[in-house]
């Protein structure tokens, strides 16, 4: 492994300014104290803060030499609505709120690096770091984007990393193509004619008929699209009914969809459409759905996942580094950039959760898990993995 000497002498410092931040969660554009922290560590750094993008978002520019090539890295800043059930020195001073996904580590990585890059004058070129609100269902990235990010900041390319439970702590994970999936969501009302159940041939039943659309569905993903085309459709919520001896006027039905291309995706929600419009109607109730698009797919251009796999093969070792990482069917809303610019987004292994504090929950160290944290022996790693980049990319 080969760190950068000045970022591991600093090591201290960023676990300490991790650790605030992991003490002080604020949730989607809430993230009012850690963007004015963030702000405040890049000027007095000497680069210069842009703010107000995506509401609380945070960039930093530091420019060398004359070149007018441009790179952006982000960070995501935002906590969770999760009681942390951790009881170690740093834990969550914020009732209900708690940084369960390791952003509090993300944005330590790249202020890491900032602090680093700041002082240096081997690369040619503009660094942009992109400190980003609301990744946790806020669709943040895509505010910033909404908001002139890549007008007033016009980067050649733009990355980003995530922690990774399970990965051995320090390991690499990369590939090119899409590495998460879409996140989408469905909601489904069914409206027939309520009686007693005693009587069920007086009314229209919307249970009977939403069970037989949840069947009918499955089938999308087992006859409609190629087998070799990933997707999920899971139902995660059926409600219906206040008592036992009486057919209900309506029934609902709500879930999520994952697809890694938008052309799954495309024919995943044509197909759901007609099977429950016919459904509904061959048991004479009427069916309402609602169909949402949150996140796109996560998809990494093919150069820059080659040009990230080798730099990080460059800190860690050509072992610790898989280039073609399985994909996860989580979602990130990272994909937008991706989609306004090449890039490439990767993770960093978190390991098993050994290197939490005395007094962590004994639940497992997963993210959006109340027992999770950060593992701070990735701070050096991350940020000498930000400051390569730059300097490969930028080099004279």
């Amino acid at each position: 492994m080969k760190l950068i000497p000045e970022i591991t002498a600093a090591h201290a410092q960023m676990q300490a300014l991790r650790r605030d931040i992991h003490a002080h969660p604020e949730l989607r554009y809430e993230e009012e104290r850690t963007s004015n922290l963030v702000a405040a560590k890049l000027e007095s750094y000497g680069i210069e803060v842009h703010r107000g993008l995506g509401k609380t978002g945070v960039v930093g520019m530091l420019k060398r030499g004359a070149s007018n090539k441009s790179i952006g890295l982000r960070a995501d800043m935002d906590a969770l609505p999760i009681q942390e059930l951790n009881g170690f020195e740093h834990r969550s001073r914020n009732n209900g709120k708690m940084h369960a996904c390791g952003h509090d580590g993300h944005t330590a990585m790249l202020l890491g690096a900032a602090q680093h890059l700041a002082t240096r004058h081997d690369f040619d070129g503009t660094v942009v770091f992109i400190f980003q609100p609301a990744e946790e269902g806020g669709a943040g990235a895509k505010a910033m984007i909404a908001d002139g990010l890549f007008e007033k900041f016009p980067v050649d390319a733009v990355y980003g990393l995530h922690n990774w439970p399970g990965m051995p702590a320090g390991e690499f994970g990369v590939t090119p193509g899409a590495i998460m999936a879409s996140s989408n969501e469905f909601h489904i009302r069914i409206t027939g004619v309520g009686g007693h159940a005693a009587l069920p041939h007086t009314g229209h039943d919307p249970v009977f008929t939403a069970i037989q659309i949840a069947n009918g569905l499955q089938s999308v993903i087992t006859r409609n699209k190629k087998p070799i085309d990933t997707a999920v459709l899971s139902i995660t919520q059926i409600h219906a009914g206040d008592a036992v001896n009486v057919i209900p006027d309506v029934a609902r039905l709500s879930g999520t969809v994952r697809t890694f291309s938008v052309d799954v995706l495309d024919l995943i929600e044509t197909r759901m459409a007609k099977i429950i419009q016919s459904t509904a109607q061959a048991y004479d109730c009427e069916a309402h759905f609602d169909f949402r698009r949150n996140y796109p797919p996560t998809v990494n251009s093919e150069a820059e996942a080659a040009f990230a796999a080798d730099v990080m093969r460059s800190v860690v070792g050509d072992d610790k580094v898989d280039a073609n990482v399985e994909p996860t069917m989580g979602a990130e809303d990272f994909a937008f950039m991706l989609l306004a610019k090449p890039g490439c987004y990767g993770f960093i292994g978190n390991g098993d959760g050994d290197h939490r504090d005395q007094g962590h929950g004994i639940g497992p160290c997963m993210l959006h898990n109340p027992n999770y944290d950060f593992n701070d022996e990735l701070l050096g790693i991350g940020a000498t993995y930000w400051v390569k980049l730059v300097e490969r990319y930028l080099g004279k």
